[in-house]
């Protein structure tokens, strides 16, 4: 009997099991997980909110002082401007406002990730300084989803699942009229870079410099090196963060991550 007829079902098999395999592989992946976590937000804000009323936007790119910043969501209204950042996570999330880092732990395994609301700031301000709007007409949302449940107590403004919407849909007082709204979203359109992936691969390599110690940083404001220094007063004592090496001449300071 011809060989290849013997192995026929074996290779009819593996036609299946093989994207199979692939897809399994693919759904584990931090970058299927993100995008799946913003699907969902993109998801209840389709259904939980006019668009009428909220105009939206998703994967914000802007450029900033040291780089690039990239936003997950961005809903700007009359009552105000929303920024989201998405958190697919499963586990018990351990954290405080305050904390540099917050912890995930899945059964015996801890794992630590950088303080959402800390990486939603940088894009609050980005918008602030694009926009030039007041910074109290700018909210940041953190919207876990992925079945994580919250072991610490969290601040309103960091939700589970479709809760990010009733936040925002909190926020009754108009505080900016129709054309504002319209010449904002504009704005936005225009100032945010477009969504390639060579946009997203210079935003990584922006990342990936900003945390590398070795690399060179110079202040925005001055152009001199940055160096590594760390806190020694406050509620942030004993962080480390990126200041301008004319100081006290020159002030200008960054987070390190």
């Amino acid at each position: 009997m011809n060989s290849l007829v013997m192995l026929q079902p074996l290779f009819d098999m593996l036609k299946w099991l093989l994207p199979l395999f692939v897809l399994v592989i693919l759904v584990k992946t931090p970058w299927f997980k993100g995008w799946f976590g913003e699907l969902l937000v993109r998801t209840f804000a389709h259904y939980g909110l006019d668009s009428q009323i909220y105009r939206r936007l998703h994967n914000v790119t802007l450029d900033t002082p040291d780089g690039t910043t990239q936003i997950d969501h961005v809903f700007l209204s009359p009552f105000g401007i929303f920024v989201l950042e998405t958190k697919n996570m499963g586990g018990w999330i351990f954290g405080g406002e305050r904390q540099a880092q917050w912890t995930q732990q899945i059964f015996r395994h801890r794992f630590r990730f950088q303080n959402p609301l800390r990486q939603n700031y940088k894009h609050l301000k980005a918008l602030e300084a694009l926009l030039c709007v007041p910074p109290e007409h700018i909210h940041s949302v953190i919207a876990f989803v992925g079945g994580s449940s919250f072991k610490t107590v969290m601040p309103d403004n960091v939700t589970q699942g479709v809760s990010c919407i009733r936040y925002i849909k909190s926020f009754h007082l108009p505080v900016f009229n129709e054309a504002q709204v319209s010449v904002m979203v504009k704005a936005l359109q225009n100032g945010k870079r477009d969504g390639s992936l060579a946009t997203h691969y210079e935003h990584l390599q922006h990342l990936k410099q900003r945390n590398d110690p070795l690399a060179k940083h110079f202040c925005p404001r001055c152009g001199s090196a940055f160096e590594i220094r760390i806190r020694k007063t406050g509620a942030r004592a004993g962080e480390r963060f990126w200041g301008c090496s004319a100081y006290p001449k020159c002030r200008a300071k960054q987070d390190l991550d």
